[in-house]
């Protein structure tokens, strides 16, 4: 169940970079997450919390301008990737599995990348525009972050 739950904190970093690690740090700093401990331990911490939550509410702004590059070029999809390991690792300290959350972030990050991006381009075409596609995306992001974090407890 483990693994799971940091496939899909890695699917949410595919859709959110930020968002992921915002839920993460979030959780841990609730109480939902059992990091004390563990090298992950700091995401407890309140300056984790309000580092990542900055990031993330930059992350919802800029996504909603023209300008931001496509998820898939190479340093936004690293980015994702990176931030889903990161994540999914947080996820498996909890229960001293580290690589296999690790990994199964990493791999969840790159299924939350091309299937977002698909799912948001298909959305576009159904609403006849991107703005109400970002913002099913955003909400099915934050949402489903902070329901899989809550799950880990």
């Amino acid at each position: 169940m483990l693994h799971i739950l940091a496939l899909l904190i890695g699917v949410i970093a595919g859709l959110r970079t930020m968002t992921a690690p915002a839920a993460i740090a979030w959780g841990a700093w609730l109480g939902w997450l059992p990091v004390a401990g563990t090298w992950a331990a700091f995401m407890g911490h309140w300056i984790a919390v309000g580092i990542f939550t900055i990031l993330a509410i930059a992350e919802l702004v800029a996504d909603q301008l023209p300008s931001t590059p496509s998820r898939k070029v190479p340093p936004q999809f690293g980015a994702r990737i990176v931030s889903g390991a990161f994540t999914g690792a947080v996820i498996g300290a909890t229960a001293g599995a580290t690589i296999g959350g690790l990994i199964a972030g990493a791999i969840g990050a790159v299924i939350g990348t091309l299937g977002g991006a698909e799912l948001r381009k298909r959305l576009a075409v159904a609403f006849g525009k991107d703005p109400p596609a970002a913002f099913v995306e955003d909400a099915v992001a934050i949402i489903g972050g902070l329901l899989i974090v809550a799950a880990v407890a």
